[in-house]
């Protein structure tokens, strides 16, 4: 098969298992997401979802936000790790979208990544799934996919990324980078995974992945 087949296929087995791509982080606009996404570095989804109720209770909107104190902030997302950070990023970037932006979460990459606490993955969520505009956030966990399944060196994420950008078509990004995650929970996690039960490993994954798992079954 082509290399291009081969996306192709694993296209449309993202799609058909996985027709329907809700984002995993709770909230009801750019700026609820933005502040999940941010607390959502190196802490999982449903823990993120279990703390910003309480979060969004006390400030769902920066104006709210920018009115109380990092401490405050801490005490509630402390569950979600690097508290201390999270908070003053939280805080700090509230006040910078009342003065710069009326309020308002920008929809522009740049200015997302200028914002405390917002990185390059972080800004392509808000912009792909607040705004719908195209972008391929890729975090570790879909760098980690790319590599088994040959679609990239595995260098980094920037590189990850840049190869998926151009092996898949740009109306799909926003969707499938979430079909990815989708699939990695339950087909191809980072640990105790099994290439040969695993749909895509298992047709086009690195031999290094069989190899490893016969390793460990020995």
């Amino acid at each position: 098969m082509t290399k291009q087949e081969i996306v192709n296929d694993i296209e449309n087995m993202l799609e058909s298992l996985y027709p329907e791509t809700p984002v995993p982080l709770d909230h009801k606009d750019p700026y609820t997401l933005l502040i999940a996404v941010l607390l959502s570095a190196q802490c999982t989804d449903e823990r993120v979802n279990k703390v910003t109720p309480a979060l969004f209770e006390l400030a769902d909107n920066p104006f709210d936000m920018a009115k109380q104190d990092v401490e405050s902030i801490r005490q509630i997302i402390r569950p979600c790790g690097l508290s201390p950070r999270k908070s003053k990023a939280i805080y700090d970037l509230s006040h910078i979208l009342i003065d710069k932006y009326d309020g308002a979460v920008p929809n522009d990459m740049a200015l997302l990544e200028e914002l405390p606490g917002v990185g390059h993955k972080t800004a392509s969520v808000v912009v792909a799934q607040a705004y719908g505009v195209p972008a391929f956030p890729v975090d570790t966990h879909i760098h980690r996919l790319a590599y088994r399944w040959k679609l990239s060196t595995g260098k980094n994420v920037d590189r990850t990324e840049a190869d998926l950008k151009r092996l898949f078509r740009k109306e799909i990004w926003n969707k499938l980078h979430l079909q990815i995650i989708f699939f990695g929970r339950e087909y191809c996690p980072a640990r105790g995974h099994n290439p040969y039960s695993c749909p895509i490993c298992s047709k086009y994954g690195r031999k290094g992945l069989f190899q490893e798992f016969d390793k460990k079954k020995k």
